[in-house]
C-alpha cells in the first residue's frame, strides 16, 4: 500500500484536518470491518467452549495476539493484552515485589502514566529519582546513568516524548541498565505507531503501548515482558490451570495475565491495525512524518510571536510539534484553529504538567501531531492559520 493512497480509508479526513493523533489516532475502515466481522459472524468467548463459534473466535484471537507480538518484535517474550499503556505500566508497578529501600529512576519527560505509578510507590518505601531534561527538553544520558544506584530496581523512560516528539536512545539506556543490574521499562505509547519497534533489539524488560494511538480501537494495548516475572494484576476465569477450595494454580505463559473475558473484538481490530501499518511499512511511515515534521517546525519557527518547544527538526523525533503564540492561551489558539480552518489540535499540559512547569510553560502548549493520513497541504493550512492568529495577537 502506498501511504498516499490510505486517506480513503479515513472518512473523517474529508471534512476536517485532524492533527491530534498523539492523543488518539483515526481508525481505518479495514480495522472497523475486522471487528464488525467478529461481532456479526463468530462472536463467542475465547478459550472456554468447544462449539464451532468458540473454536473460531479462540483461533482468531490467538492469531491476533501473535500478530501484535510480532509487530513489536516480541516473539521471544510474553505479551498480555491491556486496556492501554497506563494499565500496562500499572501492571508492572503492581506486579514487582518491591522492598523498602528499592529505587526507581525515571525522567521529567514522562507522561503522567509513567510518572505517577512510581511516585505512588513512595507509600511503600520506594525512592524515586527523577532526571530532569535541559532547557530545550533534551535528556543527557550521563545524567540518567548517574542517577542509577545499587538500590535501583527499575528504570522507566518514554521511547518518544508526547510533548516534544523527541526519541530517546533506548538501546543505549538498556545497555546501561543491564550493566548496572536494573530492569528497564519503555513507554512505547508514542513510538509504536510511528517508528519501527523491535523490543528484542532494544533490550528492555518491559514494553508498554496503546492500540488507540496506532489506528486500533480504544480500550486496547499491550504489556510485553522479556520474562513473565510479574505477579498478575488480577486472577480469575481464564487465568488459571486448576482451582479448588484450597487454592489455585495459575496458567502458564500469557494466559495467567488475562483473567476474565479479554477484549476479543478489540484485539482482532488491533492486529488488523498492525497489519495495516505493515502493509504501508513502518520505515515509510517514519519518512512521511519526518518530512511533515520538518515542514511544520520550519514554518512555525519563521513566524513572529510563535515559539516551537523542544529541539530542532534535525533531531531524532516523531511527528509531534508543540508551540505557543505570544500573548495567547493555548486553548484559545486551538479553538480558533478549529473554527477558522477546521484544524484539530491538542492544547494544554498533555498529561505532562511537571515537564511544562520545568520548561516554563505554565499554561502548556498547542500540540500538532501528524500521522499517515496527514498531507503537506494540511500542514501548510495549519501554518497559514497560525500566522493569521499571531498577527492578531501582536
Amino acid at each position: 500500500m502506498r501511504i498516499e493512497d490510505c486517506r480513503t480509508d479515513f472518512p473523517i479526513t474529508r471534512d476536517l484536518i485532524y492533527l491530534d493523533s498523539a492523543a488518539t489516532s483515526l481508525t481505518p475502515k479495514p480495522v472497523v470491518q475486522a471487528m464488525v466481522e467478529y461481532d456479526l459472524r463468530y462472536r463467542a468467548n475465547v478459550g472456554r467452549g468447544v462449539h464451532r463459534l468458540a473454536n473460531v473466535a479462540t483461533h482468531r484471537y490467538r492469531d491476533a495476539h501473535d500478530a501484535i507480538k510480532s509487530f513489536i518484535g516480541g516473539e521471544g517474550g510474553t505479551l498480555t493484552i491491556t486496556r492501554n499503556t497506563t494499565e500496562a505500566i500499572g501492571a508492572v508497578a503492581a506486579g514487582l515485589d518491591w522492598k523498602k529501600g528499592d529505587r526507581v529512576v525515571t525522567t521529567l519527560l514522562e507522561h503522567h502514566s509513567n510518572l505517577l505509578p512510581w511516585l505512588r510507590l513512595r507509600e511503600r518505601g520506594v525512592a524515586v529519582d527523577i532526571v530532569r531534561p535541559n532547557s530545550d527538553g533534551g535528556l543527557e544520558i550521563a545524567d540518567l546513568e548517574a542517577a542509577i544506584r545499587d538500590e535501583t530496581r527499575l528504570v522507566a523512560v518514554t521511547h518518544a516524548s508526547n510533548v516534544l516528539g523527541t526519541v530517546l536512545p533506548v538501546r543505549e539506556i538498556a545497555g546501561i541498565c543491564r550493566d548496572r543490574g536494573a530492569k528497564f521499562l519503555v513507554d512505547g505509547a508514542q513510538s509504536t505507531p510511528h517508528i519501527p519497534v523491535d523490543v528484542a533489539a532494544i533490550g528492555c524488560d518491559y514494553f508498554c503501548f496503546s492500540g488507540h494511538k496506532m489506528l486500533g480501537p480504544t480500550g486496547t494495548g499491550g504489556l510485553w515482558m522479556r520474562r513473565p516475572d510479574l505477579e498478575p494484576l488480577h486472577v480469575g476465569g481464564g487465568s488459571i490451570e486448576s482451582a479448588s477450595s484450597d487454592g489455585y494454580t495459575l496458567a502458564p505463559g500469557e494466559e495467567r495475565y488475562e483473567a476474565g473475558t479479554p477484549p476479543v473484538a478489540g484485539t482482532i481490530g488491533l492486529a488488523r491495525a498492525a497489519a495495516y501499518l505493515r502493509e504501508i511499512g513502518m520505515d515509510a511511515v517514519r519518512r512521511h512524518e519526518e518530512r511533515l515534521t520538518a515542514r511544520l517546525i520550519d514554518g512555525l519557527a519563521a513566524l513572529d510571536g510563535v515559539t516551537v518547544a523542544g529541539l530542532d527538526a534535525g533531531t531524532d523525533r516523531i511527528g509531534v510539534v508543540s508551540f505557543t503564540v505570544e500573548g495567547m492561551h493555548p486553548h484559545e489558539v486551538a479553538q480558533i484553529l478549529d473554527e477558522a480552518s477546521a484544524v484539530l489540535v491538542r492544547s494544554g499540559h498533555h498529561c505532562c504538567q511537571p515537564l511544562m512547569e520545568h520548561l516554563g510553560l505554565p499554561d502548556g502548549t498547542v500540540r500538532a501531531s501528524t500521522y499517515i493520513y496527514t498531507t503537506t497541504e494540511e500542514i501548510d493550512t495549519l501554518i497559514a492559520t497560525v500566522e493569521e492568529i499571531s498577527r492578531r495577537a501582536i
